[in-house]
């Protein structure tokens, strides 16, 4: 009887780990152990599900085995992972910038005003010339529906000639809509000055606006579009994995990642297959045969490497004021003490008024008036943080804004105090 309803716990467990593996909150190593209790507590004959059989079980190894398999079903944390090529990138294999330079038509009178931007009027010229069209040197066109425009595009990596990629449209000259405009023939070129793509098509701008008597209404940017699947990719940038030796670098330099990385690569590919070579590169031993190669290849990126903390970092931007903390920044107990310093200048004007009979004149003059403020400035003592939440929480203490939190932050690295390493941006 005790067996069956062992039995039935050990079904129950299996299928709820089996449910939570491939919703991909409990790892292997979790799913083992959990099985390898079992098996050390359960007797279970002849069952097909469990290829080890033991002795059966005395009351204390009952109690212990009950308890093992509820700290398995309520206690077993989530493991946190990361893809492979989620944190890391192949030598070699790159995407490269493409740029051009073009004309926008078909603008309902939106355009660029030739008078304040000859390019336009000279590539049009140009442009008409190459189509077999003449245009007297001496005529001033109005090309109020045209529009210079600077055509960026990204060649992703291993792309072929014939693929559509997207490109942005930018205005060079003062147009004040790319909306309803079609994108011309435009060359995109590399670093190299060869061309790579060739650009075409209707320019999508989101939003929209209106003016009359006087008033004006814009939502979005509209000086800026894009062409979904406007360009055609003329040349193949030379990119090839047929090397013997792979290299992967990390997107961040870290010595624990790169171990994790090579642990990762040896208990799925074997020994000797991973060659790190510092604390971002990793060299990789390739099959031989392509298609090994390939498979190799997917299986390596859908590799899952264990993470490690990130590095305590406060990211401050100085123009918004902008704060942005990870969730390993700590705080030490320190005392604040910040005041406002407010200083405002006002200029008044007043109209000096000459006596009766005096010859004088009314003159207007200024006055300026200078006051100065100081805020409060009490000492606060803010307690330690352990945790994101609590430095937040004693930051808020001090009730300062985002500009004054800057420099906070920036006095309590100073002291010591803050944990972390701050990067102005």
């Amino acid at each position: 009887m005790l067996q069956a309803v062992f039995w039935m716990a050990w079904v129950g467990l299996r299928q709820s780990a089996a449910s939570l593996f491939r919703a991909g909150r409990l790892t292997r190593v979790c799913f083992g152990l959990t099985a390898g209790i079992a098996r050390r507590f359960l007797n279970t004959g002849n069952r097909p599900d469990f290829p080890v059989c033991v002795p059966a079980m005395g009351p204390v190894r009952t109690f212990c085995g009950i308890l093992a398999i509820l700290s398995g079903l309520g206690l077993v944390a989530p493991c946190e992972a990361a893809k492979l090529r989620d944190i890391s990138s192949m030598s070699g294999v790159r995407s490269n910038q493409l740029i051009g330079y073009g004309l926008v038509v078909g603008l309902d009178g939106s355009g660029d005003q030739t008078t304040q931007t000859p390019f336009t009027l000279q590539a049009t010229r140009e442009l008409l010339q190459a189509l077999g069209v003449t245009v007297p040197p001496g005529d001033r066109i109005q090309l109020r529906n045209t529009a210079a425009v600077m055509v960026t595009a990204t060649l992703p990596p291993f792309a072929r000639p014939g693929q559509p990629i997207d490109v942005s449209v930018s205005s060079v000259g003062n147009a004040k809509s790319l909306r309803g405009g079609m994108l011309l023939m435009t060359p995109l070129r590399g670093a190299d000055g060869q061309v790579y793509a060739l650009a075409q098509g209707s320019v999508l701008v989101p939003g929209g606006g209106g003016a009359g008597g006087g008033a004006s209404v814009i939502i979005n940017h509209q000086s800026v579009g894009r062409v979904p699947g406007g360009a055609t990719v003329e040349r193949q940038v030379p990119q090839s994995v047929e090397d013997e030796l792979l290299q992967i670098d990390l997107n961040r330099a870290d010595f624990q990642q790169m171990q994790k990385v090579v642990e990762a690569v040896s208990r799925r590919f074997g020994p000797n297959v991973a060659i790190p070579i510092d604390s971002r590169a990793i060299q990789l031993r390739l099959p031989i045969a392509q298609l090994d190669r390939v498979r190799f290849l997917a299986d390596l990126e859908a590799l899952e490497i264990d993470a490690v903390e990130d590095v305590p970092r406060v990211i401050i931007n100085s123009r918004t004021g902008s704060v942005v903390m990870n969730q390993g920044v700590r705080l030490d107990p320190v005392a604040v003490a910040h005041g406002n310093l407010t200083v405002r200048i006002s200029r008044e004007p007043q109209v000096s008024q000459p006596a009766p009979l005096s010859q004088g004149q009314t003159v207007v003059t200024q006055k300026d008036n200078v006051d100065v403020k100081v805020g409060p400035g009490a000492l606060g003592a803010l307690p330690r943080g352990a945790s994101l939440e609590e430095v937040v929480r004693a930051l808020n203490l001090l009730g300062a804004n985002a500009q004054d939190l800057v420099a906070i932050l920036q006095a309590m690295k100073a002291s010591g105090a803050l944990k972390a390493e701050l990067e102005l941006i």
